[in-house]
């Protein structure tokens, strides 16, 4: 018997949709500072999306390598965080209606640099001690904070409208708030 069933009707697997592919790629953008959060649609479900893709790569990159302790619950707080931040920031600004595009921005640029940063937290713990590559992994791991301050900042400088400098001290106060929240929650397992 021969069988007349060709390769085109067995399952596939689906091709990502052109949209999402759009949006990885603003994030990509937005990560190298040629986009801002007013390319992105103001949309809830993308939002809840990027915050869950945020979350994923995180959680991927983590099972990946071995985690840090309480990986998931810093996880939480950090999201949290961000997203209480940005609603008061713009709140107080005055711009409320751009926390949407400002959010989903955020958690975008970050879902890209996240790999980076904890496989740099990563190296810091397993080689930190190491000193041929002590400094090597510190001057990485500081470029990458700094890459992420200024991806940060450019978001926010185009969501408030406000100075470069301004914008950045006010990540850097974002920072400093959510590690100083974290100590606070977490004092053992704290980064």
């Amino acid at each position: 018997m021969i069988c007349t069933i060709g390769w085109t009707h067995y399952a596939q697997a689906a091709a990502v949709p052109e949209v999402m592919k759009e949006v990885i790629g603003l994030y990509v953008q937005i990560a190298l500072l040629r986009r801002g959060p007013q390319d992105l649609p103001a949309s809830r479900l993308l939002l809840i999306l990027t915050v869950c893709g945020y979350a994923a790569v995180n959680a991927l990159v983590s099972a990946l390598l071995p985690p840090a302790q309480d990986w998931q619950l810093q996880l939480a707080v950090d999201v949290l965080f961000t997203l209480a931040w940005y609603a008061a920031l713009l709140g107080l600004a005055g711009r409320r209606e751009r926390f949407l595009q400002t959010a989903t921005g955020v958690f975008g640029l970050q879902s890209v640099v996240a790999p980076l940063l904890i496989a740099s937290e990563w190296l810091m713990r397993r080689y930190g001690q190491d000193t041929n590559w002590q400094l090597p992994i510190a001057v990485g791991g500081l470029a990458l904070v700094m890459w992420l301050i200024a991806a940060n900042s450019h978001v926010v400088k185009a969501a408030l409208e406000w100075s470069s400098a301004a914008s950045v001290a006010l990540v850097i106060l974002q920072v400093v708030s959510g590690e100083l929240l974290l100590y606070a929650l977490l004092p053992a397992g704290a980064p």
